[in-house]
């Protein structure tokens, strides 16, 4: 990637970023840091362990398109957590690290098959989302009362995710970049933008189309091996509400910090126009952790903690963007390689 592009990225994650920071009342925030303690540092390095799973998943769809790659583990890494803190910091969500990902990856495997890999990511990024709150429908039907009320939202919820997974299991086995840029053209500010794009890169969006269905259908064990991998990070990311309710009573069930989780990321998704789903996250924790008659305390804790670490991860992975190899630095290192077996 060009520093010139790199730049921007940087620059324009870095002014949201310092827009979300002066909205925090530091004193609140000190204070509740303080009072949680090591258990907050717990939950910021939770989430270096969380990103191995993304990246993993990512390393898979890529190694599996792309049999004598030259990408290495830990450089992907540092593009995962630099793209998820743009994602985080862009109205919109995908509107901010998809780009950077693909612009990143291009040098290495070509632009193409950048993104199909990243849109196939995403793609699974998000179908894992939906197989964890039909998982946790499940769960919660197991392990809480339900009434006539919950049971009716359970089941609408419940046909929500099965109608979307189908979705994305059709878009994995045609491709799914021509029936998302044709969506676009149905809504309102982008539908005109939309329709000139497709007319000039309908060939780009169907070639990256059959390379998506070709990554999924020429090996199921490796689109398996990926969603397993998001699913996984999915269950493991709610220890952070288990850490942050650790702090405030000894008797912690880890299925109800799922529970909390999957209520809570199914509202904040429905708010992912909003930077860093500001108000729609903090609704959705209090809403379930009141549902499970626990305390507004806790709620509040576990919003404004998980809130403090977005902002520390954002931030870390926007540095990210500033280190690292560059597409001449790539050529540089090729060349070398080429004259010495020559």
């Amino acid at each position: 990637m060009s520093k010139r592009f790199q730049n921007i990225f940087f620059f324009f994650g870095l002014a949201v970023l310092a827009l979300m920071v002066s909205q925090l009342d530091f004193a609140d925030v000190w204070e509740h840091v303080r009072h949680a303690g090591y258990w907050f540092i717990a939950v910021v390095a939770l989430w270096t362990f969380l990103y191995l799973f993304n990246t993993l998943s990512w390393y898979i769809i890529i190694r599996s398109g792309n049999p004598g790659h030259k990408v290495k583990f830990l450089w992907l890494y540092k593009i995962t957590v630099s793209g998820f803190a743009l994602n985080y910091a862009t109205p919109g969500g995908l509107m901010g690290g998809e780009p950077y990902r693909i612009m990143a990856l291009a040098p290495y495997i070509g632009t193409e098959k950048a993104s199909a890999s990243v849109i196939l990511f995403a793609m699974t990024h998000i179908f894992s989302h939906f197989w964890f709150w039909l998982a946790s429908i499940v769960l919660f039907v197991c392990t809480q009362p339900v009434s006539i009320p919950m049971a009716l939202l359970l089941c609408a919820t419940g046909s929500f995710c099965l109608l979307a997974i189908w979705f994305f299991l059709s878009g994995y086995r045609k491709g799914l970049a021509f029936r998302a840029m044709n969506l676009l053209q149905h809504l309102p500010f982008v539908k005109k933008w939309a329709t000139g794009f497709i007319e000039r890169h309908r060939d780009n969006l169907d070639h990256i189309d059959q390379q998506i269905a070709a990554l999924h259908n020429q090996n199921p064990k490796t689109f398996f091996s990926a969603v397993m991998s998001e699913f996984t990070c999915r269950v493991c990311s709610a220890l952070e509400i288990y850490f942050v309710l650790r702090v405030l009573m000894t008797d912690v069930s880890y299925f109800d910090c799922i529970l909390i989780l999957a209520f809570t990321t199914l509202f904040a998704n429905m708010l992912f126009f909003m930077p860093l789903q500001l108000g729609g996250r903090e609704g959705g924790f209090l809403m379930s952790v009141k549902g499970l008659a626990m305390s507004t305390d806790a709620a509040i804790l576990v919003a404004l903690l998980v809130r403090i670490r977005e902002l520390i991860w954002t931030a870390i992975g926007l540095l990210l963007i500033k280190v690292g190899s560059d597409a001449k630095e790539i050529a540089k290192s090729d060349n070398k390689e080429i004259a010495k077996k020559e």
